[in-house]
C-alpha cells in the first residue's frame, strides 16, 4: 500500500511495507504543478499492464514497480484494485502512478485540494 501526502507544493508518495520490496522503490517526491489529477478508480487494475521493467507482477495477486505501456511508463502499486487511485502527472518520469491506498476518496480530495489556486 501507498501513503501519499502533501509537503511544501509537492506530492509525495510513500510505500509502506514489502510493497517498497515488491516496487524496488520507496519514495517518489514529484511536484503539484506536474500532478494532472487523481481518480479514484478500481477498474485500472483490469487493464494492461504493459512490459514489466522493474518490480513485481502476479496476475490477480499484485501488480508493483514500472511498467512500459503504450510508450508510457507507469509506476504500479496495487494488491486490492478496490483501492487504486490513478495519479495523472506531466513532465515526469512516470506518465501515471496507479497506487493503492487506504483511503481512495480522501486521497483524490487531498491531491485536488493541493491543486486549487490559493
Amino acid at each position: 500500500m501507498a501513503q501519499v501526502g502533501i509537503d511544501g507544493g509537492r506530492l509525495i508518495v510513500e510505500m509502506t511495507g514489502f510493497d517498497r520490496v515488491w516496487a524496488l522503490k520507496k519514495r517518489l517526491d514529484i511536484p503539484l504543478d506536474h500532478v494532472r489529477g487523481a481518480t479514484a478508480d478500481p477498474g485500472a487494475a483490469r487493464e494492461p499492464k504493459g512490459i514489466r521493467a522493474a518490480g513485481t507482477h502476479f496476475p490477480r495477486f499484485i501488480t508493483s514497480g514500472t511498467f512500459y505501456h503504450r510508450g508510457e511508463r507507469v509506476f504500479w502499486d496495487v494488491r486490492d484494485a478496490s483501492k487504486a487511485v490513478v495519479i495523472e502527472l506531466t513532465g515526469e518520469r512516470y506518465a501515471r502512478l496507479i497506487v493503492q491506498v487506504a483511503d481512495p476518496r480522501a486521497t483524490v480530495a487531498l491531491i485536488e485540494g493541493a491543486q486549487r489556486p490559493n
